[in-house]
């Protein structure tokens, strides 16, 4: 009988898994991801000097000392020499408008041009009566540049109050005393004259042949107009077609000499039939001479 032998097989050689563990798999596939990528680099940076932040700030005193350094550095960089406004130069305004553009602007020289706050002091001419536009800047060698555009009165406003100079706008610019200061400017009156300025312009301009005669312009009932001449004589004007109408009656004036006469109305409101309204004297006159023929 052979003989059994034990025949053993040879060991294997241990050879290394080049497989990953599941969790190295796993780091590996969140590695690829784009999202955990931007974590690693900006997220946790960002939290960690936050959490710092936050910790290094928690001290009271800590605080207080680097709020003292950022004011102490601000003010040094804002009283530099060439941060500094010693002058102010107003141009555009004259006297007593020149007076309240200065007053307006209550700026103490010399200051910090970190401390001129433009818009805000633009904001406060632009809301004088007298300034139309302002403009601020702030030109090399510390000079405060204000150029300011008046509003150039057109007609004098008679209300309850006095008189008023009216811009082409119907702005009030301001008040005067008295109706002599400005003559070179016409009178307009009645409510809603200040926004008809550019009619009553017209008008003004072509009742140029009366001279001085004219007193006037009445707006009536915010619809029309009343040329108001001397010797208490009226030109009442329709409501369109004003300027057309007082030129007729101007030519009348030239050819027939109709104003020259006793007459105290003018009524143009219809276009189809004119009336003349003789004044008071002249009506009792006429009444005395109808009397007299009559007998």
């Amino acid at each position: 009988m052979p003989s059994l032998i034990n025949r053993v097989k040879p060991a294997k050689s241990l050879r290394p898994d080049p497989a990953p563990s599941r969790w190295a798999w796993r780091m590996q596939r969140l590695m690829l991801t784009p999202t955990f990528r931007f974590g690693l680099r900006v997220g946790m940076p960002f939290c960690l000097s936050l959490i710092a932040g936050t910790i290094y700030l928690s001290d009271d005193a800590r605080r207080a000392q680097i709020t003292d350094i950022y004011t102490n550095t601000r003010a040094s960089i804002e009283q530099r020499p060439e941060f500094m406004v010693k002058l102010m130069a107003i141009d555009g305004v004259k006297d007593q408008l020149a007076a309240d553009v200065r007053a307006a602007v209550p700026v103490e020289f010399p200051t910090s041009s970190f401390d001129l706050d433009l818009p805000a002091m633009r904001a406060t001419l632009m809301a004088l009566p007298g300034v139309k536009q302002a403009t601020l800047r702030i030109k090399p060698g510390g000079l405060l540049h204000v150029d300011v555009q008046p509003r150039v009165p057109v007609a004098v406003w008679r209300t309850e109050d006095g008189l008023v100079l009216v811009d082409i706008e119907g702005r009030a610019i301001g008040a005067i005393a008295h109706r002599g200061e400005r003559n070179d400017l016409p009178l307009v009156v009645g409510d809603g004259a200040d926004t008809r300025l550019t009619e009553a312009l017209q008008l003004n301009r072509a009742a140029a042949p009366l001279g001085d005669r004219l007193r006037g312009l009445v707006r009536m009932g915010e619809r029309r107009w009343d040329v108001v001449l001397d010797r208490d004589q009226r030109i009442l004007l329709p409501e369109t077609g004003a300027v057309q109408a007082l030129e007729r009656v101007i030519a009348l004036e030239g050819a027939q000499e109709v104003l020259t006469r006793d007459v105290a109305r003018v009524d143009m409101r219809l276009a189809q039939r004119p009336t003349v309204q003789m004044n008071k004297e002249a009506t009792q006159e006429w009444w005395r001479i109808r009397q007299i023929s009559g007998q």
